[in-house]
């Protein structure tokens, strides 16, 4: 019990670190440049461009990653580790994002 409380404690505080952090979303998003840039526009043609996207758009397709619904084994891997909070987070920056 007391190991449960100490564990939420921890990770009540590691939320809260992210959400004070500034550059918390620019630190989620360094994952996503390799394949879609570091200003949400893809040099590569095969992967989309996230930059300006409809934020809801984006949580709505990063959701379906995480659970499977949508199939694409570097993306259901990528997304398997994004909280709720993670996913909006990261739309929520892409979609500020001028393409």
């Amino acid at each position: 019990m007391k190991s449960q409380l100490i564990c939420s404690l921890i990770l009540s505080l590691l939320a809260f670190g992210a959400s004070a952090n500034p550059n918390a979303a620019e630190q989620k998003a360094a994952a996503c440049a390799a394949c879609h840039g570091a200003t949400g526009v893809s040099a590569v043609p095969m992967y989309p461009n996230l930059a300006s996207q409809k934020a809801a758009y984006l949580e709505k397709q990063l959701k379906a990653f995480k659970s499977g619904d949508r199939a694409d084994p570097t993306m259901n891997a990528m997304a398997k580790s994004l909280s709720d909070a993670d996913i909006k987070l990261l739309a929520e920056y892409f979609s500020t994002m001028k393409r």
